[in-house]
């Protein structure tokens, strides 16, 4: 039966939509500005009349809603809002890119035509491909608001994903977390970053999402109180050096959060910084660094810093423009609390975007963006890099800490953390990082592989005789030495490999074999190998006898192999064979012709929340969706996921992994052994425990049935005195 829908009042929405949207862009918008929206919002109107979300909703709620997230939250003006409302036409309906120029201009028609290809290459309702973010990052070579808008998208579609089907909703919010958030984070969009990975969450871990959410409105009153009382004397003492300011106490994420939980292995009642405060300062532009500095001498006045926790981004902003002053102070009560110290300009950037000012914000912030964009750009145009290589890369660019070197002549160079001499060597340049034998930092020698510091200066050793190696990939972190490394080397391949193709046309014609294509395909296939580059590459290595292709040889100068190899399937057969066969793995039946285990890296068992993974000679390695991996593979390798679910079947014991930490005590483990021998079909592969100054940490080994056994004898061991915490392990 067809749903049937109110469109007057929908109609009446959709006008109060509108309205809001102007609204926000009103206080800096003329009345041309007004009528253009106006023209963009008919335009979109008429294109989706009659169009709906997966939601049922009218489709032009989604265009008005992305524009008022382009205003609102990351603070552009007309055009943007103009190609926001735009943004779906060409793709979805009639209307040309033609059409929208002759009415708005080239500029509305190029970003327009930005997200259009960006639409073509993926939807809303499939997972990103690596090869199609690289395309949708060529985008920043032409218009950075392509990529704005596009990020406006993606979190209205993260806000509405509550009508998707649960194994879209995990693919999405993947794909979330592991490109779009930390996209946004680099491009200084720190609300929409928190917001991604906050939705990201919600669908990946709902369970753990919603605990938190609820501690958090439980403590609520304490932590205002808290806030409250904490700073009062700073505002008394701000009020008297008549520094006009704004005080506020801000919650971390949920997501933030958890990440602290799961990182130093902690409840969330031991997560001390659940929130900061943060004074904001109206201040002259000249005197923005003193006035931080003030503010932070009168909070210091009332409470001890942390020396070890003080970050001065605003002498040295971050790479994406954020500037502030971080420090922790101990408060009365014996909590340390962050405390941040900046400027209404800095807030505004920090909160809006870094990308939002590129066009009016002057030399300093513009030319900290085109770096970034620079430098993406050099690695986008490297043709011989694989497009997972190139999404791996990638990430490493979207770094959260960074370091600030110097060159001998003093020039200031930003690297993430962890750099190495290596990676400094090559963002000098491409010939010098494949000529680089070492360094001096601070006039000392040190190896490829030292880690700089911040304040380090650097002077790099080269040589001629110098090469690109293979183990240098393991000393670099960023992504332009990896790419330009893999590319050298790769460049390196090619010159052995002619000599290889010379060996290999002489020996050919030696044996009297027929260069034809097909005793080319059978030399490969007997050796395995996948194209000609590799095997002339293997002979002029000599990691390839090319003398046994002698016996093999015909009259005729063709090839015969009397047991030829098995080649295996390739892995667009192997996608295919399991997607004709089911749509859906039922964990526990018989499939004859499909092969799956379970993953090592997270060991799931029934009861847990898992999918597939087809890989190409191990079958089908079954992940649970909160795995580590999970997140990448989801996002990178969506073509090659299979939902999963398990059946009702006959007992079988999966091996899982208990870390139990607490105070240690006589008599403990023995009490631990007989809460474990007690509960029914549960039997104990291995124990282990280790005791420090009083405090256990022990790894348990043990064949449950479900998540549902393993759970019940959880929340009884949680129940023996002394124990503190109990966090299920990988069995690996």
């Amino acid at each position: 039966m067809e749903q049937e829908f109110d469109t007057a009042k929908e109609r009446v929405e959709i006008i109060k939509r509108y309205r809001a949207l102007l609204r926000s862009s009103k206080s800096k918008k003329k009345s041309a500005d007004s009528l253009i929206i106006r023209k963009a919002f008919d335009m979109a109107l008429e294109a989706h009349s009659g169009t709906r979300r997966k939601s049922g909703e009218p489709y032009i709620y989604h265009p008005i809603e992305v524009a008022q997230i382009v205003v609102d939250e990351i603070g552009l003006s007309t055009t943007s809002i103009v190609c926001a409302l735009l943004h779906d036409v060409v793709e979805d309906t009639d209307v040309t890119l033609d059409d929208i120029e002759s009415i708005f201009g080239e500029t509305v028609a190029r970003i327009i035509d930005g997200l259009t290809k960006i639409s073509q290459v993926f939807d809303q309702t499939s997972s990103i491909q690596a090869e199609n973010f690289r395309k949708m990052l060529l985008t920043l070579s032409d218009d950075v608001r392509v990529i704005l808008i596009k990020l406006a998208d993606r979190l209205h579609n993260m806000r509405t994903l509550g009508s998707m089907a649960p194994h879209k909703k995990q693919k999405i919010a993947s794909e979330t977390l592991f490109l779009y958030a930390p996209l946004a984070h680099r491009l200084g969009l720190y609300a929409i970053k928190s917001d991604l990975e906050d939705l990201g969450l919600k669908h990946t871990e709902p369970e753990v999402y919603e605990t938190i959410e609820t501690k958090l409105k439980k403590t609520k009153s304490v932590r205002t109180r808290f806030i409250n009382q904490f700073t009062l004397p700073i505002k008394r003492s701000l009020d008297e050096s008549e520094i006009s300011y704004d005080v506020k106490g801000r919650t971390k994420s949920i997501y933030s959060i958890w990440n602290k939980m799961q990182k130093k292995g902690i409840p969330f009642e031991e997560v001390y910084d659940v929130f900061a405060i943060r004074v904001v300062i109206d201040s002259n532009p000249n005197k923005e660094k003193a006035d931080c500095w003030q503010a932070y001498s009168i909070v210091t006045d009332f409470y001890t810093p942390n020396p070890d926790r003080l970050r001065d981004w605003i002498s040295t902003p971050k790479g994406n423009g954020y500037e502030s002053l971080h420090t922790t102070v101990m408060s009365p009560t014996g909590k340390w609390v962050e405390v941040q110290i900046r400027t209404k300009r800095m807030d505004d950037i920090a909160e809006k975007g870094f990308a939002a000012h590129w066009k009016n914000k002057g030399s300093g912030t513009e030319s900290a963006l085109d770096e970034w964009i620079r430098k993406i750009r050099e690695m986008l145009e490297n043709p011989n890099i694989d497009a997972v290589d190139f999404v791996d890369d990638f990430k490493l660019n979207l770094f959260t800490k960074e370091i600030f070197v110097f060159t001998p002549k003093g020039e200031l160079k930003t690297l993430p953390a962890n750099a190495t001499t290596l990676d400094f060597a090559f963002e000098i340049h491409t010939q010098v990082g494949e000529k680089c034998i070492g360094a001096k930092v601070n006039h000392k020698l040190v190896p490829l592989s030292y880690q700089l510091k911040s304040g380090d200066q650097v002077e790099i050793i080269t040589s001629k005789k110098q090469k690109a190696k293979e183990d240098w990939l393991k000393i670099v972190v960023t992504g332009k030495a990896k790419s330009k490394i893999k590319i050298l080397l790769k460049d390196g391949k090619r010159t052995l490999a002619k000599i290889g193709e010379t060996i290999f046309q002489r020996k050919l014609k030696n044996y009297k074999i027929q260069p034809s294509e097909e005793n080319i395909k059978a030399i490969l296939e007997f050796y395995e190998l996948p194209n000609l580059l590799e095997l002339n590459y293997r002979i002029a290595n000599d990691t390839v006898d090319i003398t046994t292709l002698k016996k093999h040889v015909q009259e005729n100068g063709s090839l015969k192999f009397d047991e030829p190899k098995n080649v295996e399937k390739t892995l667009k057969q192997i996608v295919s064979t399991v997607r004709g066969k089911t749509d859906q793995l039922v964990l526990g039946e018989n499939m004859d012709d499909i092969d799956y285990k379970f993953s090592p890296c997270c060991s799931p068992i029934p009861g847990d929340d898992v999918f597939g993974f087809i890989t190409i000679n191990e079958g089908i390695k079954i992940h649970r969706v909160n795995c580590p991996n999970a997140t990448q593979l989801m996002a990178n390798y969506a073509y090659r996921i299979v939902q999963a679910k398990w059946t009702s079947q006959e007992s079988i014991s999966f091996l899982a992994g208990l870390n139990i930490k607490g105070i240690d005590d006589v008599g403990l483990v023995n009490e631990i052994t007989k809460v474990i021998s007690n509960q029914s079909k549960i039997n104990m592969q291995s124990i282990s425990f280790e005791s420090i100054d009083g405090v256990f940490e022990g790894k348990i080994m043990l064949f449950v049935q479900d998540t549902k056994h393993l759970n019940n004898l959880t929340e009884k061991l949680k129940k023996i005195e002394g124990i503190h915490n109990i966090e299920r392990v990988d069995t690996n």
